[in-house]
């Protein structure tokens, strides 16, 4: 079997088991992205400020109970 058949028949499998959702749901959990999470996480928020985040906060609606 090749790889191609083999990646076709267990996918076919996941998904007689689990479902195409799920089953592409289980595959992504391996995707391990792209980029350097920590690096970039700082330059998105080394601007931000507790007054930004504070003013931010009042302009949003609380979804009513």
């Amino acid at each position: 079997m090749t790889p191609v058949e083999l990646n076709q028949k267990g996918f076919e499998a996941l998904i007689a088991a689990l479902g195409y959702v799920d089953a592409v749901r289980f595959i992504k959990q391996f995707d391990s992205g792209a980029g350097n999470y920590t690096k970039d996480r700082y330059q998105w928020l080394d601007s931000l400020n507790l007054e930004d985040i504070w003013a931010e906060l009042q302009g949003k609606k609380l979804p009513t109970e």
